[in-house]
């Protein structure tokens, strides 16, 4: 394995295209000149690998069919030098054995099809480039582990007579790494929350759906006192269930369910499975992914889009369709009126046992009736507060979003002194105000926060 230079930590991800044609290359360069990379070409397998030796490269997309060194070939060659390097193969041929051949030599990352959809090749490409830095921030956490371990081996040899400071140091040692563990597995739901409010933004102010579906299953887990890991898994699939009609025209991503043509159907019909698509590829996605995949089941076995029955269909995704259905039906999402909530809740109960399951429509209820009454209002140490009368130490009761709905601080929060006075900044450049809604400490908290 071959060592790439370093890359500086400002600098942009740089993304190698391979293909013997200059036309494509042109045209892919074209497509990502707006996008946060840096774009190098290589019109042959052996120029790539050239430009590899030579300056680090994180992302290469490879043509297949190439003369004297194919794309499976190329990336194979880059497997075993630059193992972390990302990989995708762009194919306009149905060559199965190509593809067979680069998962299995090259071991790829993803492969796309030619003609590409550009909206799909520019998800894949901001996909894969954050899967990577995830990897990279977990491989450094490690070796930050790694060192930590060696120290305190030289530590025990040295210090043989202080046992019991030693003992304390290794345990505050394992206190700290599981913090930030837990700090990485919050920040990456928060990652995923930011990412689906961005997204969302595609969307008129009328038509969006995601902060409201985020927000009522955080209820509903809350009030259930659902495990963490549960919880979790159930956030991030609220936050991304629709993001396969990330492809669709304008016009369908706003058009009722009901009043879509037959090819228009079909392709929504198909939503679920390309959400799961996208984010199987992503490990701490995965179990997110199947509830997503599979919350257009229908109790009654006639949803989609494999017909699943009753309890055969996960606990995650019959609760997750109640929330997106109560959302979406009060957007004209599904039906082409738009509905209140009573009108929603209407529409649910008429539906139990065809549509949803009859022993969580009357408990879902309830935990709609919470959100919409606000459950963080019910808690007396709960305050709606300026930006202005923020304090370091107290904690956001929940998310803290800016008035074109971009995240700026989720739920749990701490604040601080430099903390607060962003914000204020951040206000006063919008020109807007923002209610915030904190939960004061208790003092012995607040002069732990703040000491």
């Amino acid at each position: 394995m071959e060592e790439q230079p370093p890359m500086t930590q400002a600098s942009k991800p740089r993304v190698l295209l391979v293909d013997d044609e200059e036309p494509i290359l042109n045209s892919l360069r074209r497509l990502l000149r707006t996008q946060p990379y840096e774009v190098v070409l290589a019109t042959s397998g052996a120029q790539a690998l050239e430009i590899m030796a030579q300056q680090p490269v994180d992302l290469v997309m490879t043509d297949a069919r190439m003369p004297n060194m194919d794309g499976a070939t190329l990336l194979a060659h880059i497997h075993e030098r630059y193992p972390d390097t990302v990989r995708i193969l762009l194919t306009g041929y149905a060559d199965l054995p190509t593809i067979i051949k680069a998962i299995n030599d090259g071991q790829i990352d993803r492969y796309l099809s030619k003609p590409w959809s550009d909206e799909e090749m520019l998800l894949t490409l901001r996909q894969s480039l954050f899967h990577q830095d995830c990897e990279r921030e977990r491989i450094r956490l490690v070796q930050v582990t790694w060192d930590q371990n060696e120290q305190l081996k030289m530590l025990n040899e040295s210090l043989e007579k202080r046992v019991l400071a030693r003992t304390a140091e290794l345990q505050q040692t394992a206190d700290m790494l599981d913090l930030a563990y837990e700090e990485l597995k919050h920040s990456y739901v928060t990652g995923t929350e930011m990412f689906s409010l961005l997204a969302n933004l595609r969307l008129p102010p009328s038509k969006q759906t995601s902060r409201q579906t985020i927000e009522l299953i955080r209820v509903y887990c809350k009030l259930h006192e659902l495990d963490e890991v549960s919880s979790r898994n159930l956030i991030m699939a609220a936050a991304l269930y629709n993001i396969g009609k990330m492809s669709w025209t304008d016009s369908m991503m706003t058009a009722p369910a009901d009043l879509l043509h037959h090819t228009d159907r079909e392709r929504y019909r198909s939503y679920p499975k390309q959400s799961e698509s996208l984010l199987m590829t992503l490990d701490p996605m995965k179990d997110a992914a199947r509830l997503i995949l599979h919350h257009q089941e229908r109790w009654d076995g006639s949803g989609f889009p494999d017909r699943l029955k009753g309890e055969a269909i996960p606990f995650g995704s019959r609760l997750l369709k109640l929330a997106v259905d109560f959302i979406e039906l009060q957007r004209g999402l599904i039906l082409e009126r738009q509905m209140n909530s009573d009108e929603a809740l209407v529409y649910i109960r008429q539906y139990t046992g065809k549509l949803y399951d009859p022993d969580l429509v009357e408990d879902f209820i309830k935990v709609c009736a919470a959100y919409l009454s606000d459950v963080t209002l019910a808690d007396p140490n709960v305050k709606v507060m300026g930006t202005r009368d923020l304090a370091a130490g107290m904690v956001l009761a929940r998310n803290l979003n800016a008035d074109n709905g971009m995240l700026l601080l989720n739920a749990g929060k701490v604040l601080s002194g430099p903390l607060v006075e962003k914000l204020i900044a951040f206000e006063a450049m919008e020109g807007g105000k923002y209610s915030v809604f904190v939960k004061i400490p208790e003092p012995q908290e607040f002069i732990a926060a703040t000491g």
